[in-house]
């Protein structure tokens, strides 16, 4: 009989994970163009190196998807090893990596893809799960079945600073953004089935992590199972009052509460001070 392969997890560069995950997983860039200049992301350019020039350019900038060519340099290593593969990309309404994963994949059997529905610290925490068992010696085809249903038990809500930057790419009207602004409106967004939908609008942060709590217990948390906070920007402020205005979610459920900084392609979109929770619903 012969021994059962070791299940690699490939993830794309808008997953957001906890520092202590990054060095078990393998990596694929997307790229960012800040005008006619491309980086890697994450490799040409850091989260914080992003977001500082999110703020100094006055142009967006765009994103690129992994390209076919780009993941099967990464299956040809998997192959090489000897090993599985499942690799779980941000949802396929959001992007055509997860198509790109899926078009390399056709000549490597070994190798799996998974369309995680969600994206930033949502897909984070479906990848995290997917590294904890794949290290616990479960089969590829196994875990793919897990990570099939594990998928629809996301929850991923976030708050929003600032409206400018959904402004600057299109997705609300100036005149909406500038009346949020002067009101100190905060939306809060959640990702469902791989898309965003705004789940209401809060005037002032306070009311806005209010919301975020209210959404959290509406949705009650599986604490034995993967939980990750994220933000954008370079600051943590906002986050550091997030988690003190909903400490009595995480007090005695969690030891240690997760964070990653938001990955560039959310962060185009939400902009700096934005905060986000994704966790298993209960």
């Amino acid at each position: 009989m012969s021994e059962q392969k070791k299940t690699m997890i490939i993830i794309d560069s808008t997953t957001d994970l906890a520092e202590n995950f990054k060095n078990r997983v393998t990596i694929v860039p997307l790229i960012v163009s800040f005008g006619e200049k491309e980086y890697l992301d994450g490799i040409d350019l850091s989260r914080d190196d992003f977001y500082e020039k999110l703020v100094k350019e006055d142009v967006l900038p765009t994103t690129s998807q992994a390209s076919p060519a780009v993941f099967e340099k990464y299956f040809e290593d998997v192959r090489k090893k000897g090993m599985d593969a499942i690799v779980i990309t941000l949802a396929s309404k959001l992007s055509g990596t997860y198509q790109s994963a899926c078009i390399a994949a056709e000549d490597y059997p070994e190798i799996s893809v998974i369309d995680s529905k969600s994206v930033a610290v949502g897909a984070g925490i479906l990848a995290e799960y997917a590294i904890l068992k794949a290290e616990q010696g479960i089969s590829r085809e196994a875990l793919v079945q897990d990570l099939l249903t594990k998928r629809d038990e996301i929850c991923l809500v976030a708050m929003l600073d600032t409206l400018e930057y959904l402004m600057k790419g299109g997705r609300i009207s100036k005149t909406a953004a500038i009346a949020g602004g002067m009101l100190n409106i905060k939306p809060v967004v959640t990702v469902l089935d791989g898309e965003v939908l705004v789940l209401g609008k809060a005037r002032g942060a306070k009311k806005a992590n209010n919301l975020l709590v209210e959404q959290i217990q509406k949705y009650g948390v599986k604490y034995e199972l993967p939980v990750l906070l994220g933000y954008s920007g370079i600051s943590k402020d906002l986050l550091e009052n997030y988690i003190n205005d909903s400490s009595a979610l995480w007090v005695g459920h969690i030891d240690t509460l997760d964070v990653s900084q938001i990955c560039s392609v959310v962060g185009t979109h939400v902009g700096p001070g934005a905060v986000a929770v994704a966790f298993f619903k209960a």
